[in-house]
């Protein structure tokens, strides 16, 4: 994916970003709940995938965000036009493994491109993990057995600054229905504003239907 440099010199967050950078522990972990009615509502009418839907908001919430398509190596920083999305995709047997998705503002075009990434992983595939080659990713897990209220997530190094998004079981809720959703990031990236702002952006395209 294309990338620029980040100009340190001019970029604002560059105190915040080498103070952050000395932290033993510099990740942070958000838990809110998303409103899914309008999917649950509309999923039968329009033959919707909750699980590939819910991806495809998440993509939309992340490039929504620069920050969250900021990645660094070092003292260098990088900006990312696009993503991709690298969810855990579960097998029968009760195990996982990782697929990387092209992520399209196009709903009906990435649906159809996460679908054929799913089967591919379905028919027989090795784990796929990441070894630090791709920087223009975000991870992704689907927890649907558990309505959960906190999470947080393995992290190798205090310098891993891959994004990390989470969702949990869809329940009723009301006259509706609701589910956990956890964004995990690096704080000297990212600040409360930002994660603010992926959420909205993420709950908006989840009722884009």
């Amino acid at each position: 994916m294309t990338g620029k440099r980040v100009s340190m010199a001019d970029w604002p967050r560059a105190e915040q970003f080498r103070f952050f950078r000395t932290f033993e522990r510099p990740h942070y972990a958000t838990t809110v709940r998303m409103d899914v009615s309008h999917l649950i509502q509309q999923r039968q009418k329009w033959q919707i995938s909750p699980f590939r839907h819910t991806i495809w908001a998440i993509g939309k919430g992340l490039h929504a965000v620069p920050e969250l398509c900021m990645r660094f190596k070092g003292e260098r920083v990088t900006q990312y036009t696009r993503l991709l999305l690298s969810p855990t995709i579960p097998l029968e047997n009760g195990d996982f493994r990782y697929t990387y998705m092209a992520w399209n503002p196009t709903r009906e075009r990435f649906d159809t491109h996460a679908r054929e990434k799913i089967d591919q992983v379905r028919a027989g595939a090795p784990l796929n993990a990441n070894d630090g080659a791709i920087e223009d990713v975000a991870y992704l897990s689907c927890l649907p057995w558990l309505d959960y209220t906190a999470l947080d997530n393995a992290l190798p190094n205090a310098d891993d600054c891959i994004p990390r998004v989470s969702w949990g079981k869809i329940v009723a809720k009301g006259d509706g229905f609701d589910m956990a959703m956890t964004l995990q990031v690096h704080h000297a990236l990212v600040d409360g504003r930002q994660v603010a702002a992926f959420f909205e952006a993420t709950q908006t395209a989840l009722d884009e239907i």
